[in-house]
C-alpha cells in the first residue's frame, strides 16, 4: 500500500482512544485459546489496577513508495516481554497528558525517532489492548511519516530494529498457528511471520486491527 492510499483509508481513525466496537476487530484467529478447556478474560477484571501504556504504530514509505511499519525485538532481560517483537512503546509517566506523549517519548528513547526529521503526522488511535501477563492497557497511536526515519536502537531496551510491509497484516495475509505454555496455561494462538520474526500477542492484535481497517472495501 502507498502513502496517499494509507492516509485516506486511515482518515476515519478516532482522535481519542476508541471503545470496543468502533473499529473493525482484529482477526479472531489471533486470539489465544487455552487448550486445557479453561478460558481467558478479555478485559481487566474490576479492581485489577491495570497500568496505562502506549505504543507507536510508525508507518513510513520505503524506497519504492510502499508503506512499512517499524518493529523492534526487545532486549532479553528475563521479564514478561523480553525478546518479543514489539512496537516502540511503554508505560505512561505521571506527567504525561495523553498516549501521544507517551508513545513519542518511548519511541525517542527506544529507537531514536525524531518526528520532525521524518515528517511524522499523528493520524489517530486504535482500540486499547490489555496485556494480561504484565497488566498493561496499551493505547496504539498510529502515525505516518513522509520519509523513512533514521533509527538507532537503545541496547538497554532494544536488541534489533526491523520493519515489515503493511501488506503482511492485511486480511488474507499468511498466518501461522502456534502452541506454547504461558504462565502455566497451554495456549494455541495465531501470529504473523516477518522474515525470522514471529509477531504475536498484543502487537499482532494491534497490527491485525490496523490491517482490518485498511482492508475494508478492498
Amino acid at each position: 500500500m502507498r502513502h496517499d492510499s494509507v492516509r485516506a483509508r486511515l482518515s476515519r481513525l478516532p482522535s481519542q482512544p476508541p471503545p470496543a466496537g468502533v473499529l473493525p476487530p482484529p482477526p479472531e484467529w489471533l486470539r489465544p485459546v487455552p487448550t486445557d478447556g479453561t478460558s481467558l478474560p478479555e478485559r481487566p477484571p474490576a479492581g485489577a489496577g491495570a497500568r496505562a501504556a502506549a505504543a507507536l504504530v510508525c508507518l513510513f514509505p520505503d524506497a519504492a513508495g510502499e508503506i512499512r511499519v517499524v518493529l523492534t525485538e526487545r532486549a532479553d532481560h528475563g521479564g514478561h516481554h523480553s525478546g518479543e517483537v514489539s512496537l516502540p512503546g511503554g508505560k505512561a509517566e505521571p506527567a504525561e497528558h495523553d498516549p501521544v506523549e507517551t508513545a513519542l517519548r518511548e519511541a525517542s528513547e527506544e529507537v531514536g525517532l525524531d518526528p520532525g526529521a521524518c515528517g511524522l503526522e499523528i493520524l489517530g488511535f486504535l482500540e486499547p489492548a490489555w496485556i494480561p501477563a504484565s497488566n498493561f492497557v496499551v493505547t496504539p497511536v498510529v502515525a505516518l511519516s513522509i520519509r523513512e526515519p533514521a533509527l538507532v536502537a537503545d541496547p538497554r531496551e532494544v536488541y534489533a530494529i526491523f520493519d515489515a510491509p503493511l501488506d503482511a497484516f492485511l486480511p488474507g495475509a499468511p498466518r501461522v498457528i502456534l502452541e506454547r505454555t504461558v504462565r502455566g496455561t497451554p495456549l494455541r494462538y495465531g501470529a504473523y511471520q516477518v522474515d525470522r520474526w514471529i509477531v504475536w500477542g498484543a502487537t499482532a492484535r494491534i497490527l491485525g486491527q490496523l490491517g482490518a481497517l485498511l482492508g475494508e472495501g478492498r
